[in-house]
């Protein structure tokens, strides 16, 4: 009974230390970043910390990966939430769920102060390239739903337009957590939402 308990036990500390790690980030950035701030938030020793992972590294990716998947399942059960029957709804939806919705939204800032590693790191490079093609597969559903029903007029096929949607909100999201203030939150979402509304033809966005 003690082996078959054990794996789920060392997963539950993992996903602990995951979690703590990502709180230390958010809270003294990359650069900042000890084992101790770890261990404090997770309430455990330093040595706990080394035990599962000896790598600072590793532990900095798995929290990417978490806050990567975690995110887009947000974005994803936005999307779902809204009505079917209304793809302007749906897309609206799924723009709110792009941007940061105060300057110290805990998520953005953890994944933009992520980001960072990609220049340096093949493996966070990796999570940024699967996180923006995931965005854009998203956003292309959306568009050619609401194309298919007649709803949109779209200025350019679904995918470039969906590029071109994940790019703004990762400009204006990067001026939200960077404390912007000719950049409001508010102000943000009326600006992506008017782009939308000339690109797909829809005046309901």
């Amino acid at each position: 009974m003690r082996k078959a308990g054990r794996p789920r036990n060392q997963t539950a500390r993992r996903q602990a230390l995951v979690s703590a790690a990502g709180q230390a980030i958010t809270e003294r950035g990359l650069e900042g970043l000890r084992i101790k701030d770890i261990a404090d938030a997770a309430g455990v020793s330093q040595g706990s910390v080394l035990y599962y992972y000896p790598e600072l590294d590793d532990l900095v990716l798995e929290v990417h990966r978490g806050a990567v998947e975690s995110y887009l399942a947000s974005r994803q059960r936005s999307y779902d939430e809204a009505p079917a029957e209304d793809p302007a709804a749906r897309l609206r939806a799924l723009l709110h769920s792009g941007l940061p919705s105060m300057t110290d939204d805990p998520v953005h800032a953890l994944l933009y102060e992520l980001h960072r590693r990609a220049g340096r790191s093949p493996g966070h490079a990796e999570l940024m390239t699967s996180l923006f093609a995931r965005e854009i597969a998203l956003y292309t559903t959306a568009l050619e739903v609401g194309a298919a029903t007649g709803a949109f007029s779209l200025a350019a096929s679904a995918q470039d337009l969906a590029h071109g949607l994940v790019a703004l909100e990762d400009g204006y999201g990067l001026h939200i957590v960077s404390r912007n203030v000719a950049l409001h939150p508010d102000r943000a979402r009326e600006l992506i939402l008017a782009h939308a509304r000339v690109v797909t033809g829809c005046a309901e966005l």
